[in-house]
């Protein structure tokens, strides 16, 4: 018989870690490559407590529990966990190594699996448990594992080949830069873990991790410019096998760790940020000479070559028409009170879908009416779906994953058929100004995204107000909609990319936004790509952003007072940029709309 209580799972899981002699044991959203996304067999956070969201972690010890979200889940986190058995915990407040510093008993041995945590992590909780005589212990097997009885395989799904005409480079010239990286630092070999720096590496796909197209799997490239590719046998096809040619050894995932202990005596970089606890075990338990340094992929990936951009720009075009046709449908529908949260995903998907080329979505659809919309990363479900009410806000935020390039944009409209209110446009207003700040944003080389994040803030500053998420978040190239190194956000609390320098080539998102707890959610969100700008004078090289997303900004939510000339101007240009890229894909009712919908304010 299924467990189908959370309250049943948790006690199953307490049962299993007597019996296993710990006591307490950690349990993150992660898989063996650190992804962000993870395969349903991956996820034991969710099926433990019943949380969706795409970050967190969650203790149990022997008589309490505590899961830890960050500010993006702090409303969703309460509406799906029960907090009778769990403590909410926010990050960065507190952590994991804080919280079991104070909460783990006298000489407790609290387990982790050590494929699913980073190494850093794993030191930094082990020195907390120290004053308490705890440890923390590497457990065999998973105890989440044990207990979930209808936990799902990993995906056999096949691995495809990435076509060179999309990727703009060959897998052969890839693995040739990186062996030549290799040889520049006198190492041997490079462990790549990360899944989309695996597909990007040999230019293949897959469709094991809904909504970003990877094939799980793991690669060692050698200074010799070979590689070793570890992956299930049945996700290898003869097309696949003719795409990677000679260079490439093909082996199973069981033989990763015995290929990683053959590097006894090696000089091996490894990234400690996307490689696991468990490979660092490996390599140095075995003698290898382990160089923790980034994962050498992730900047070429990030820097898009000319051929990525033109494709991105392609799909951005089909992906904007699909949008001002949802857009116009939302106009005309949801006012008469038929249209939910969950048939408007549907019918974005469809419009998507009809455009053509799209693969998957690139994730799924924020689609928050009125409350719901104030939840940051919302993820609507039969239990929570709300009817779009007349005179209300609708954020929806989503993306498409096509064959030439990954989308992202984010819409915030307002439901009539009465104006909308002050404040909403008042706040709306406020958040396209400082999309518009950052969005003309001139800076010299070497600038960082966490250089950039005041731009967008300021006007939400001004009047005491702000919102609890980054401003922008790198994209790739048909593969992860949330891509590093490169991000835009406030530098506290340790992020991640928020010290990258921006360099020409990089896509990132462009959304501030303004959430009333309860009422309303905002948020504009466009896609940007980094490039040259040539100034009269200058002294240096400065960058600034190509806008890459076109789709209506919802122009009866802007109060044209608060706006400046160039502000105005910049939102009539973009429009009629709009115009110009959507028009020839709409015909009739949706064309006339988007005439509409793009005229000068």
């Amino acid at each position: 018989m299924l467990m189908q209580t959370h309250e049943a799972r948790l006690d199953a899981l307490r049962k299993q870690l007597a019996k296993d002699g710990l006591d307490g044991f950690v349990i993150p959203i992660s898989d063996e490559h650190m992804s962000e996304y993870v395969g349903a067999y991956a996820q034991r956070l969710e099926w433990l407590t019943g949380f969706g969201g795409s970050a967190g972690t969650a203790v149990v010890l022997a008589d309490e529990a505590a899961i830890f979200v960050d500010g993006r889940y702090t409303l969703q986190v309460r509406d799906q966990v029960d907090g009778k058995l769990w403590s909410y915990q926010s990050v960065p407040q507190t952590s994991v190594a804080e919280w079991l510093g104070k909460h783990a008993p006298q000489g407790a041995k609290i387990g982790y699996d050590a494929w699913l945590h980073a190494k850093s992590w794993a030191q930094c909780v082990a020195s907390a448990l120290e004053p308490r005589g705890a440890s923390l212990v590497a457990v065999t097997d998973n105890p989440v594992d044990a207990v979930w009885q209808d936990q799902p395989a990993p995906s056999l799904a096949p691995a495809v080949p990435h076509a060179t005409e999309h990727a703009g480079k060959s897998a052969t010239e890839k693995r040739a830069d990186v062996a030549e990286w290799l040889a520049s630092q006198g190492l041997d070999a490079a462990v790549i873990t990360a899944l989309d720096s695996v597909a990007w590496l040999l230019n293949i796909r897959g469709e094991d991790v809904d909504r970003t197209p990877v094939a799980l799997s793991f690669v060692i490239a050698n200074a010799d410019g070979t590689a070793d590719l570890f992956i299930a046998p049945e996700k290898v096809t003869p097309e696949l096998t003719a795409h990677l040619g000679n260079a490439v050894r093909v082996q199973p995932r069981e033989a990763f760790v015995p290929a990683l202990q053959a590097l006894k005596g090696r000089k091996v970089a490894v990234d400690p940020e996307r490689a696991v606890a468990a490979i660092f075990q490996a390599l140095e338990g075995a003698g290898a000479q382990v160089v923790a340094v980034t994962d050498p992929v992730v900047l070429p990936k990030a820097i898009k070559n000319p051929v990525e951009q033109a494709g991105h720009r392609a799909a951005q075009a089909r992906d904007g028409a699909a949008i001002a046709r949802f857009l116009r449908w939302i106009e005309v529908e949801a006012p008469n009170g038929t249209v939910t949260e969950l048939s408007a995903a549907d019918r974005l998907q469809a419009f998507r879908a009809e455009g053509g080329l799209l693969r998957d979505l690139s994730f799924d659809t924020i689609s928050g009416a009125g409350p719901n919309g104030a939840v940051v990363h919302y993820r609507v479900s039969e239990e929570t779906s709300r009817t779009l009410e007349p005179n209300s806000v609708y954020l929806v935020d989503s993306g498409g994953q096509y064959v030439d390039g990954t989308t992202d944009i984010t819409r915030t409209v307002w439901v009539g058929p009465d104006a909308p209110h002050a404040e909403v446009k008042d706040r709306f207003t406020r958040v396209l100004k400082g999309h518009i700040a950052l969005a003309r944003a001139v800076f010299p080389k070497g600038t960082a995204g966490s250089q950039l994040d005041s731009f967008a803030r300021q006007f939400l500053w001004s009047a005491g107000l702000d919102y609890a998420h980054g401003t922008g978040h790198g994209v790739g190239s048909f593969l992860a909609v949330h891509e590093g190194p490169q991000r835009i956000a406030k530098a506290s609390g340790g992020q991640a990319g928020t010290g990258q320098p921006l360099m020409p080539g990089m896509i990132l998102s462009n959304e501030p936004g303004y959430y009333k707890t309860g009422e309303y959610g905002i948020r504009i969100e466009n896609l940007v790509l980094v490039e040259k700008r040539d100034i009269p004078g200058a002294e240096g090289e400065f960058y600034g952003f190509e806008t890459l997303t076109f789709a209506p900004i919802a122009r009866d939510l802007v109060d044209i007072a608060l706006l400046s000339p160039d502000e105005r101007e910049w939102l009539d240009t973009y429009h009629a940029k709009v115009r110009d890229v959507l028009a020839p894909q709409l015909s009739g009712d949706d064309l006339i709309w988007l005439e509409a919908a793009c005229a000068p304010l």
